[in-house]
């Protein structure tokens, strides 16, 4: 519900970072050496192809359609070749690569005969398989899966089909393995980051995640979109890496896309909680790098070399941003990006090969039981549960929507055992938060008295139907309002939005790398001719492993978070949200659909004289929030 404007979407700003040029600063500190630039030679080689290519035996599947599409035309990169399996559903594709490597990403081009349901899967031994990645509605094409927050290390990787969406079998032009072999313990000097754990508060999405900066990648100019973290547009960003044991540091090489840090610290830590800053830029270095303020297009990436003046002992290490770097866009106006960097190189001794990512959160035990629930037969709203949002007091205008929210019993109220959140207009009624507006509206929320996380959260609602109206029932992480996080890291989970179309509603997750309208969404229509203005129950069964929408308890959208981190950005969804129920009227959902510009944008002069008529209005007949534990 909630999609401010970005000043830079992120794929202009990727578009944008791509374009800079080729320019190397100077290293901060010099450290002469010929090893601890060396970038590894095989950070993106396919590593399937290099297996396949070794031995051809090392690639194996249960059957091929026939002698002349066998597993190796999926590996052998000519781009006419493809493996096509027998004609069943539990068909498989495996290779073997020889060593026990971290699997960063794998890559699935398709043929027209695809996947629709399958499953990713490494192994050690070619016995025990462990899936980082399935897929239950595979649409084909090119898919790739990265494995980060993912401990996916092994020998073996093999595809395994469920179901086929033809019935043809599997067809696969590319089976394409990216990652290498982890750093190991070393009594002489050497890169101990290498293919090594690595994290962050943020980054922009799958693409960009903190484990590009441990595969050994970065391009000899140094720009260009490829094999780099990148965080979102605020100062508070770190990214780490873990060595594994503890370590005698004595330079890091951090390897920076044009949006470096204008000021940063170098920390080590031997619990990745307690930080001890060993380097920091002096005043005039910042001084100098803050000066060096240049448009986008003539801007360049940095090698800064960080020799520590006494070597320092710890496990993990990380660069914690202070100040990011400033550009024209336009001129006169500076804008900040985000910090970029392709690459982050720990030098000394130390180490362990055994360094892994945590396992992710399972499911959780118990029976679900209510731990929240109005059914509105008060007199009034009851207070002590909810919240009445006010535009210009807990919020500001959003999504070009044409209401001001008011705490009034005019736009909400209970009324016959509902909660009635109605829409009026008046022309130039209202003066709120600076502004002056034609149409008031309801909103409560449950922050602050109401800020859970996981369980199930349901309610039955009837909708007014017509172009423009916009009705929601949704969660939005409690620390939205938090200026280190802001939205969309808060994450921001949509039960149930309507924009006055009769026959449908949606669901959608927001969050880094997938917010406004590339959200992860569904659309549901109503079986046997329902209708949004008549009574439904609108559902999600949020857990650590996933989201489950439904609508009258069916099914309609589900998102598992090993998905959602593989293929679109960061699970921000393993801390407290809150309840919202609102009624908005017109802005960029409605109008996205509708077209509609005049009188208000989303809002056709239908739907205004039908808010001037009265009855325009939003019921919810109860909300409930189940939980285990």
């Amino acid at each position: 519900m909630r999609r401010p404007l970005l000043l830079l979407s992120t794929t202009a700003a990727l578009a944008t970072l791509t374009a800079w040029s080729a320019y190397v600063a100077p290293p901060t500190t010099a450290a002469p050496r010929a090893t601890a630039t060396a970038a590894a030679a095989d950070w993106n080689t396919d590593l399937a192809a290099a297996a396949y290519a070794a031995n051809p035996a090392a690639v194996t599947a249960s059957g091929s359609e026939n002698g002349s599409s066998g597993p190796g035309a999926a590996v052998d990169g000519a781009a006419g070749t493809r493996w096509s399996s027998d004609f069943s559903d539990g068909a498989w594709l495996r290779v073997d690569l020889g060593a026990t490597l971290r699997i960063d990403h794998v890559t699935l081009d398709w043929e027209a005969a695809y996947g629709k349901q399958y499953a990713l899967e490494v192994s050690k031994n070619g016995t025990d398989w462990q899936p980082f990645y399935t897929e239950d509605a595979g649409t084909g094409g090119s898919v790739t899966a990265h494995t980060y927050p993912q401990e996916v290390t092994g020998r073996y990787v093999r595809l395994r089909g469920i179901e086929r969406a033809t019935p043809y079998g599997y067809s696969l032009y590319a089976f394409k393995v990216y990652g290498g072999a982890p750093a190991p313990a070393s009594t002489t000097r050497a890169n101990l980051a290498l293919h090594h754990p690595a994290y962050s508060n943020n980054y922009q999405h799958a693409g960009n995640s903190p484990a590009f900066v441990t595969d050994g990648g970065r391009p000899a100019d140094l720009k260009g979109d490829q094999s780099r973290w990148s965080s979102d547009w605020n100062a508070d960003r770190w990214v780490s890496v873990d060595l594994g044991a503890t370590s005698t540091v004595d330079t890091v090489d951090l390897y920076w896309e044009a949006a470096y840090a204008v000021d940063y610290e170098v920390q080590l830590s031997d619990d990745n909680r307690t930080w001890r800053t060993v380097y920091r830029p002096s005043a005039a270095e910042v001084a100098a790098r803050r000066a060096d303020v240049k448009a986008p297009g003539d801007a360049a990436g940095r090698h800064d070399t960080v020799t520590l003046p006494t070597p320092a002992t710890g496990r993990y290490v990380r660069m914690l941003g202070k100040e990011r770097r400033s550009f024209y866009n336009p001129a006169p106006a500076t804008a900040q990006f985000g910090y970029s960097l392709y690459e982050f190189e720990v030098w000394g001794t130390g180490g362990s090969a055994a360094a892994a990512y945590p396992a992710l959160p399972g499911e959780q035990s118990g029976a679900y039981r209510t731990t929240f629930f109005d059914d509105f037969t008060g007199a009034a709203l009851d207070r002590a549960k909810w919240r009445v949002v006010r535009t210009g007091q807990e919020m500001g205008p959003v999504n070009g929507e044409s209401q001001a929210y008011v705490d009034s019993t005019d736009t909400v109220r209970t009324q016959n055992g509902n909660l009635v959140l109605a829409a009026k207009y008046c022309k130039g009624c209202t003066q709120a938060g600076g502004g002056t507006y034609d149409f008031t509206s309801g909103r409560i929320d449950t922050h602050t008295k109401l800020d859970f996380t996981y369980g199930k959260v349901s309610a039955r609602m009837k909708l007014p139907v017509g172009d423009g109206f916009w009705p929601a029932f949704w969660l939005l992480g409690s620390d939205v309002d938090d200026p280190s996080v802001s939205w969309p890291a808060s994450g921001e989970t949509d039960i149930m939005e309507n924009i006055g179309y009769g026959d449908w509603t949606s669901s959608a997750l927001h969050g880094p790398g997938y917010s406004a309208d590339g959200n992860i969404g569904a659309l549901q229509h109503y079986p046997a001719g329902g209708r949004a203005d008549q009574w439904h129950t609108y559902g999600v069964e949020w857990t650590p492993t996933e989201m489950r929408f439904t609508v009258d308890d069916q099914l309609v959208q589900r998102t598992t978070r090993t998905k959602l981190e593989s293929t679109r950005g960061q699970w921000v969804f393993g801390h407290q949200q809150y309840l919202i129920l609102n009624l908005a009227l017109g802005g960029a959902y409605p109008a996205g659909w509708n077209k509609v510009t005049q009188p208000y944008w989303g809002l056709p002069q239908s739907s205004v004289d039908a808010i001037a008529r009265g009855g325009v209005q939003a019921e919810v007949d109860w909300v409930r929030v189940e939980q285990k534990g």
